[in-house]
């Protein structure tokens, strides 16, 4: 079995800009929840 390099290269270059995708998106959607449960959170009141 033969390992063609150009391929794998190829594939691992489509592969890091995945992960990359990924890591945003995920830091994305937990920045939009921090941001919604602080709005819709009622605020304690200070006496």
């Amino acid at each position: 079995m033969k390992i063609n390099f150009d391929d794998l290269f190829a594939s691992l270059d489509i592969m890091w800009k995945g992960m990359v995708g990924l890591f945003v998106i995920c830091i994305f959607i937990m920045l939009l929840t921090m941001l919604i449960s602080r709005i819709v959170m009622p605020k304690d009141k200070q006496e």
